[in-house]
């Protein structure tokens, strides 16, 4: 029983490990690889779109990479599956990206972007991406009576602090070569934790978690149309919200360099709040807050000639931020 509960305990450790480092270097990566693009293209915000498009997109290949594989029902063949791509994602160390990627007149800037961090970065972005909805579910599987969602709030403090600390801690004392290289050992310690993880949670499955022969268990409620609509219109919502604040105040507010940093830093702030515990939400709060910012966001299309850009940025970050309580909270 002791040495049940010592594998429960350690094997939580290095899940919560493993997510929190995850998180930390998937949003370091994304203003490093920029630092290193805008030089290149110029030094305007469209070559940060271009880099979020990219993201985006391999965020989303993560997740169906991470859907997809804990689908198997052969958890053997997902280790062999996960460990086989983390070994092969060693081979894109370091993540330099290469003068011969260097843009020519003749170059497309936004298809050079795309394939500078394909190249650079793709395995290793998408793994990274994969890891929190991965392990949550060996997690949920192997632990079936702990709380999962902790570890998606602990995954966004991840995220939050990588996202935080490269402007004002990284990128002031170390080069952007020295950040690569940084970047890239950490990396390399991170998948030799996922490694772990997988080979502890199919041991962890298979030794204490049997499956039950004397019963069945009870079929799981389907969930109604109208709730997996739900569930793709509000993230989706909270997910345009933040694309469209962002725009606004780098673009039509302020050019100012990393700004955009402050309204995902808010957007992830909303996750952290909501997914820590149930009791963070309260309907009553964010609601009526959610709607006073749409009143300030009226009232700044009308007067913003008479409004200083802090005031403006200010508004569009709080509607922001209550936008995503809501739609991230019901």
């Amino acid at each position: 029983m002791r040495n049940g509960k010592l594998i429960q305990v350690c094997t939580g450790l290095l899940f919560a490990a493993t997510i929190f480092l995850g998180a930390f270097l998937l949003f370091q990566v994304q203003p490093l690889i920029g630092r290193f693009l805008l030089p290149w293209f110029g030094g305007t915000p469209e070559v940060w779109t271009t880099c979020m498009l990219f993201f985006q997109v391999f965020l989303l290949a993560g997740y169906a990479y991470a859907h997809w594989l804990s689908g198997l029902g052969n958890p053997r063949l997902q280790t062999v599956i996960h460990i086989a791509l983390l070994g092969a994602s060693l081979l894109f160390l370091p993540i330099l990206p290469g003068d011969v990627f260097k843009p020519t007149a003749e170059d497309i800037p936004v298809l050079q972007i795309l394939l500078i961090c394909a190249v650079t970065v793709g395995l290793p972005y998408l793994l990274l991406a994969a890891t929190s909805p991965l392990i949550q579910a060996w997690f949920a599987q192997s632990l079936p009576n702990r709380n999962p969602y902790r570890l998606y709030a602990l995954s966004n403090t991840g995220s939050l602090l990588g996202l935080a600390t490269f402007p004002f801690v990284f990128e002031p004392v170390f080069t952007r070569v020295q950040m690569v290289h940084l970047w890239s050992m950490a990396f390399a310690v991170f998948t030799l934790l996922c490694a772990v993880a997988a080979l502890m949670a199919r041991r962890h499955r298979s030794v204490l978690q049997p499956l039950p022969e004397a019963h069945e268990p009870e079929p799981a409620v389907r969930p109604t149309i109208s709730t997996w609509w739900l569930w793709v219109a509000l993230p989706a919502v909270a997910s345009v919200e933040l694309l469209s604040v962002t725009e606004k105040i780098t673009q039509d507010v302020a050019v100012i360099p990393f700004l955009w940093v402050l309204p995902l830093s808010v957007y992830l702030l909303s996750f952290i709040i909501c997914f820590e515990h149930q009791r963070w939400y309260r309907r009553w709060l964010f609601v009526p807050l959610f709607m006073a910012g749409i009143g300030g966001v009226i009232y700044i299309r009308l007067y913003e000639d008479m409004m200083s850009a802090y005031e403006v940025i200010g508004i569009h970050v709080l509607m922001l931020f209550a936008c995503a309580m809501v739609c991230h909270g019901e």
